[in-house]
């Protein structure tokens, strides 16, 4: 059984989902990147040392366990503590039309024309929409997939709008069909 997988994607594609999905399913514990990134959610970001001094020291105290959420710039010295690797991918107009949701769900009417969070969420909107266009420079398609090149581990790709348990399904059976390698 693979006891360190991280699932990477763009924001909205899901990862933080399926990694809770999955705590639910295997003995593993659910971490997820943004409570190490962020020193108060969505607003200032914790300096780097701390990220990685706060991740490496969880990751080595929870074994086994799932990491959702990316680590691409600032946790590349994370790449050997993975041995399986989820990259997930879902068409842009639907993760950004659950980014608008999600963000709404999170800040109501402020989130709209006029509110007091309208333009942080536009900002976001806007650099969430060029995942699949832009180049390494920012959280990307591309950025991530040179990523992944670098990785010893095997990566298992779900791309695609499926639900969250037939892709707990997919994760379970490549766990269990010896593909863990």
């Amino acid at each position: 059984m693979k006891r360190r997988i991280h699932i990477m994607g763009a924001s909205g594609s899901g990862t933080s989902t399926l990694g809770q999905a999955l705590a639910g399913r295997l003995p593993h514990r659910h971490l997820d990147s943004d409570d190490y990134f962020w020193e108060h959610k969505y607003t200032k970001q914790r300096d780097i040392i701390e990220r990685l001094s706060r991740i490496t020291y969880d990751l080595d105290q929870h074994e086994p366990w799932i990491l959702s959420g990316a680590v691409c710039g600032w946790g590349d010295g994370l790449r050997s503590y993975f041995d399986l690797v989820i990259f997930l991918w879902i068409p842009p107009e639907l993760r950004l039309e659950r980014l608008r949701a999600r963000e709404y769900e999170r800040y109501g009417t402020e989130s709209l024309p006029g509110g007091s969070r309208y333009e942080d969420v536009q900002a976001f909107l806007e650099w969430a929409s060029l995942y699949d266009t832009a180049g390494p420079e920012v959280r990307s398609r591309k950025l991530h997939e040179a990523w992944m090149l670098e990785l010893d581990c095997p990566v298992l790709r779900l791309e695609g709008d499926f639900p969250v348990e037939e892709r707990v399904e997919a994760v379970l059976d490549y766990l269990s069909c010896g593909k863990e390698g």
